[in-house]
């Protein structure tokens, strides 16, 4: 097999993964909070910068929030590779979210904005909920001095029965 076969196929499994993971949780997710717990799950993947890249956020005890993203490396050494970087810090307060992911090739990101309402019309519809806020890239060149850029985003939820086949009917 030719490498870009085996990178699709690659990202293929991952993203069949992801879905499958977010299906499981896709019961609980859909039912209204109880009275007893108002408190909304934000949990579920975001689109990221561009098609094809996301970010998998999960919402867990305390604010806690793990997950990861998962981009197109933009570097000479790994331009087009799917790169994962996890996320070493990761925090909800409210609808205050904020994350940093480990370094990857000498990338790594800071995010800081908030979760808000998005045009989707149901819960697990695409853009239900919206990431919006400022993302900082940080990279590390040669010279061991570290760049920032930093710009404006809004990262759109992805629908949770993405890639679901129709109901079987009986």
């Amino acid at each position: 097999m030719s490498g870009n076969v085996m990178k699709y196929l690659v990202r293929v499994s991952v993203m069949l993964l992801l879905i499958s993971s977010c299906l499981t949780g896709q019961d609980s997710a859909q039912q209204p909070p109880s009275p007893k717990n108002p408190v909304e799950d934000y949990s579920g993947v975001y689109a990221f910068l561009q098609d094809g890249e996301f970010v998998q956020v999960t919402v867990e005890d305390a604010g806690r929030v793990t997950g990861f993203v998962s981009r197109y490396g933009d570097l000479e050494s790994d331009r087009g590779a799917f790169l994962d970087q996890f996320f070493k810090t990761g925090k909800l307060d409210g609808k205050k979210l904020s994350f940093t992911t480990d370094t990857v090739h000498g990338v790594w990101y800071d995010f800081k904005g908030a979760v808000e309402r998005g045009e989707g019309k149901n819960v697990g519809d695409e853009a239900y909920y919206v990431l919006k806020g400022t993302l900082v890239q940080y990279s590390t060149d040669a010279n061991k001095k570290t760049l920032a850029k930093s710009r404006e985003v809004s990262f759109k939820s992805f629908p949770q029965d993405f890639g679901t086949g129709p109901e079987k009917r009986d």
